[in-house]
């Protein structure tokens, strides 16, 4: 606690003790405590942190704008396949404090807190009479992630660094020997580059604030990073384990997938919606913290279990019985998978291509299906989604025309983001179209040739024809036919026999720790 008094008068974050303003509401504060951990589960440091209660600030007086971007997980798959490729290294810095060098943009009053002492002048009246005005953003104000970002953000720029509304996270330099990516994540930066322009980064940031150089990028965001001679495994073998042991699963029966194959028989369907006179699990069964603790492991490092979360995160808000086995299901399968995560080796063609998939009523309770893709680059996964498809689809075809649109969206992003980065970085852009793959051939057929009414298409709106056709016409993404068995998406659409999960979990470039 001392240590963080020590550092906040050191930033100079507090001004004097003043008695609080009429038509001022000071913000409370609380100290909160933290252990910080490694790659290997073990704690490294006791850190005690002062932070202001902004829940108790008011909109419109005490802030206006509070929006501040991170850097998100596809970006940050993506760059790492760049590092292996291009025989980069990637450094991690911590930023100390990094809250506290944001400057205020209004007036913010704070109760004095625990350890200050009021000055003698001021002792006659009772300390609920005074505050604090800050006169830098601390933790916990609504506004102080913006203030953070814009400070460095600005300091970047002024030395010759650039970034853009698609990426604003990751900053960019082109020098005489090279180039540099700098990527953030709140007070995380990764370092991108050759050995030398790393070390002037480092030199750089150091001018401006006050950092911690931890080495070469080994446990960052909670993924834990494995570098081998020109290839790199990322995967939360720690996490899974601390997952298990949470809901008390690490010695249970292990399986092979991580759900079971559904009946064609709707009324045997173990995911069927709760039905009358079912119970109803209660609070005792942490359901909603099992689907949370499961989608941020499917949203990082594990694609493998994104059909089956999704599937069971529908019942969130009525879960039987029935469900909570499938939640059980997923943690059987974690329990022999723990080590597995996406394998980024150097020896493929760098490029970028998709694959798309729809499964026609995949909730048949509702009469909706599945959208699924995955974009690979150089061999392995960077962007995925399984999800529920809004719209009723009348056929097979007609989920595939929903699903392939979504697909298109997110190319149109990816080759938004790759572009930038290597046009940024001069290096040589793969200005030709992006293959997306589909197992529907008449599907296919109908993109290429845009919208004619038929009896069988004449309800589909036009404009999931002509987006994709206007696409395909710019040369920037290229449709093609791919064998239903070939087809890496089926993933996740349904479920799986273990060979064809596995076969497709292999063919996204996952690997085990102990297989490499």
């Amino acid at each position: 606690m001392q240590a963080e008094l020590d550092s906040l008068n050191k930033r100079k974050v507090f001004g004097p003790i003043v008695i609080t303003p009429k038509a001022v509401k000071p913000v409370r504060y609380k100290w909160v405590f933290e252990r910080k951990r490694n790659e290997n589960n073990e704690v490294i440091r006791y850190k005690a942190r002062l932070v202001a209660q902004g829940f108790s600030q008011r909109p419109g007086i005490d802030y206006d704008e509070t929006y501040s971007p991170v850097m998100d997980a596809i970006t940050f798959r993506y760059l790492i396949s760049l590092t292996v490729s291009k025989n980069l290294e990637m450094h991690l810095m911590d930023v100390v404090t990094a809250y506290l060098y944001g400057s205020l943009d209004s007036d913010i009053y704070m109760k004095v807190p625990e350890g200050f002492k009021i000055p003698d002048a001021l002792s006659s009246k009772p300390k609920e009479m005074y505050s604090i005005k800050l006169q830098r953003s601390l933790y916990g104000l609504k506004q102080s992630g913006r203030m953070w970002y814009n400070r460095l953000s600005d300091y970047l720029k002024s030395k010759g660094y650039t970034n853009n509304l698609i990426c604003p996270c990751v900053f960019i330099k082109k020098t005489a020997s090279g180039f540099v990516i700098i990527a953030v994540y709140v007070d995380d930066l990764n370092i991108i580059g050759t050995h030398k322009e790393i070390h002037k980064v480092i030199t750089l940031l150091k001018n401006e604030f006050e950092m911690k150089n931890l080495g070469k990028t080994k446990y960052c965001l909670g993924l834990q990073i494995e570098h081998m001679p020109n290839r790199i495994l990322v995967h939360q073998s720690n996490y899974t384990e601390r997952l298990l042991k949470r809901f008390n699963m690490e010695n249970a029966n292990s399986l092979s997938t991580p759900m079971v194959v559904r009946s064609l028989n709707v009324d045997n369907d173990p995911f069927r919606p709760c039905e009358d006179g079912e119970e109803v699990l209660g609070s005792e069964v942490p359901y909603l913290s099992a689907i949370g603790a499961l989608m941020y492991l499917t949203n990082c490092t594990r694609p493998d279990i994104s059909f089956a979360v999704n599937l069971l995160a529908r019942f969130s808000s009525a879960p039987t019985k029935r469900h909570w086995n499938g939640i059980k299901h997923i943690f059987r399968y974690l329990r022999i998978t723990t080590d597995l995560g996406l394998f980024y080796p150097n020896d493929s063609k760098e490029e970028l291509v998709g694959y798309a998939d729809a499964g026609y009523l995949s909730d048949p309770h509702k009469a909706r299906s599945q959208t699924g893709y995955v974009f690979l680059n150089g061999g392995t996964a960077i962007s995925w989604r399984s999800q529920k498809q809004t719209l009723v689809a009348t056929s097979s075809n007609h989920a595939e025309v929903i699903a392939l649109h979504e697909v298109f969206r997110e190319c149109v992003w990816l080759r938004s983001m790759t572009t930038f980065i290597l046009t940024s970085c001069g290096l040589n852009e793969d200005r030709s179209p992006t293959t997306i793959y589909e197992d529907n051939a008449a599907c296919i057929s109908q993109m290429k040739e845009g919208y004619i009414k038929s009896d069988r298409t004449k309800h589909i709106p036009p404009r999931f024809f002509s987006y994709t056709q206007d696409l395909i016409k710019d040369n920037q993404v290229e449709m093609r036919y791919v064998s239903s068995s070939n087809n890496s998406a089926d993933l996740f659409t349904k479920a799986l026999p273990t060979a064809i999960f596995r076969k497709h979990v292999h063919d996204i470039g996952m690997r085990h720790v102990q297989t490499i």
